[in-house]
């Protein structure tokens, strides 16, 4: 993880942000049961990672910026030999303080008794409402119990604020840190999709491909897959988010591979998709090319000032222009896109944010329209077209092609910076690497 500094560097702008008369709080989601006794692996909240790369379960962080004392407080699990024999080391409290930036730490079995102290007589609680039902239920008592004593001079906080509204504007814009993190994630993530390429042939599983890729991750120092890996061969690479992959790739297939690891708590997001037998078809190459040339435009376009929304367009136009030239579709392109008749076979949005999550924070509008793109934002361009095995009125040649092309893109004062440019992407490097 980050030096201290860092994450004592966010706090303290977020604090500076909300204001004196504000109090803000993010909380660890619980654990999850995955079977019997067992649990899915933890995965701390990205807002609990972004302020203090605290990365144990069961952990809140409260800002109290008009507080005299104890402006960071965290609420942890303590020191238990017993436990951590079963379940690994913790920080405990006295490491809360001494590794983590809190001026004052607890259990975190006190929290619902001392929180009502820490949000008392402010303007503004931010918090998340509508993630995690136990904290939504912790966040209507704590309010009830300080309307309570509010004649004896403690009331509850006047309104409850979005995180959205500042946390998430500090998490939109990437640091040189967070930035030098992704370009870690995707290079990795980079290598992992060759690997898959090189393996990939005609008789192996969709399941083979997702093991290697996420070997490739961990091997390389990669905490993991950021998003479930998708393998799609064949017709299921027209199914947007298959997860399954169980069937093994046939003759002619091509392969779709939407994967990404994540490094540091950052993850990468890159789809390829190229021919099993190491040649395009004539269908798959036509498809593919129209799906290349409009992204290669996309991205070329991410620039300050301009906006997804622009970029989103731009692409329903191209990729449009393209489904009438190959019969997919018939008319008038402005009418077909007026009537959203390309949804069809482009049904999803161009882009989105890309950081601690996959679809990071941070709002995509201002004042109701799609915002300005500014250097420090990370976006994803990734368009496609997905042709079903049996849809209607479309050449035969065409049904059960997939093709979804993402590269990860950091807006810059000037130039785009392509974080994945590493991944190949044109038809001969992807023929050379599967023939």
């Amino acid at each position: 993880m980050f030096d201290p500094a860092v994450f004592a560097a966010r706090r303290a702008e977020l604090m500076k942000a909300i204001g004196p008369n504000a109090v803000a709080i993010v909380r660890s989601l619980p654990e999850r049961l995955r079977n019997g006794d067992a649990f899915h692996r933890f995965r701390q909240h990205s807002d609990v990672v972004y302020l203090t790369g605290f990365v144990e379960p069961d952990t809140t962080l409260v800002l109290r910026p008009g507080a005299e004392t104890d402006r960071v407080v965290m609420f942890v699990r303590p020191r238990d030999p017993e436990m951590e024999t079963w379940d690994g080391r913790r920080a405990g409290l006295e490491g809360a303080k001494e590794r983590y930036g809190a001026d004052a730490a607890f259990a975190a079995s006190e929290l619902e008794a001392k929180l009502p102290e820490l949000v008392a007589n402010v303007d503004e609680w931010h918090v998340g409402l509508g993630i995690d039902e136990d904290l939504d239920q912790l966040v209507a008592r704590t309010v009830a119990r300080l309307r309570r004593t509010e004649k004896k001079g403690k009331r509850p906080p006047r309104a409850i604020v979005d995180p959205r509204v500042a946390l998430h504007e500090l998490r939109l814009i990437k640091r040189p840190e967070e930035l030098a993190a992704l370009r870690k994630a995707s290079k990795i993530t980079a290598d992992a999709h060759v690997a898959a390429m090189k393996l990939g042939r005609p008789g192996v599983f969709e399941h083979e491909l997702e093991a290697v890729i996420n070997y490739t991750f961990r091997k390389q120092g990669g905490g993991g897959p950021g998003y479930a890996t998708i393998v799609g061969a064949g017709e299921n690479a027209t199914i947007l988010h298959y997860i399954e992959n169980r069937c093994a790739i046939a003759e002619g297939d091509l392969v779709l591979v939407d994967a990404g690891c994540e490094y540091d708590h950052y993850t990468a997001d890159i789809t390829r998709t190229w021919p099993a037998n190491g040649t395009f078809s004539p269908a798959q190459r036509d498809v593919y090319q129209i799906v290349l040339a409009t992204q290669i435009r996309a991205i070329e376009m991410a620039q300050p000032g301009a906006t997804l929304e622009q970029i989103h367009e731009y692409c329903v136009r191209s990729l449009t222009e393209g489904m009438v030239r190959l019969g997919l579709l018939k008319g008038s392109v402005d009418e077909l896109i007026a009537d959203h008749s390309y949804r069809k076979f482009y049904m999803h949005g161009t882009s989105h944010w890309l950081g601690l999550d996959v679809h990071d924070a941070g709002a995509y509008t201002q004042e109701g329209k799609s915002r300005p793109l500014a250097p420090g934002m990370v976006i994803t361009v990734e368009p496609g077209l997905y042709i079903g095995a049996d849809a209607p009125d479309v050449p035969d040649a065409l049904r059960g092609i997939g093709v979804r092309i993402e590269d990860d893109v950091a807006i810059t004062a000037g130039a785009p910076e392509v974080l994945t440019s590493s991944c190949p992407k044109q038809i001969a490097e992807l023929e050379a690497l599967t023939r």
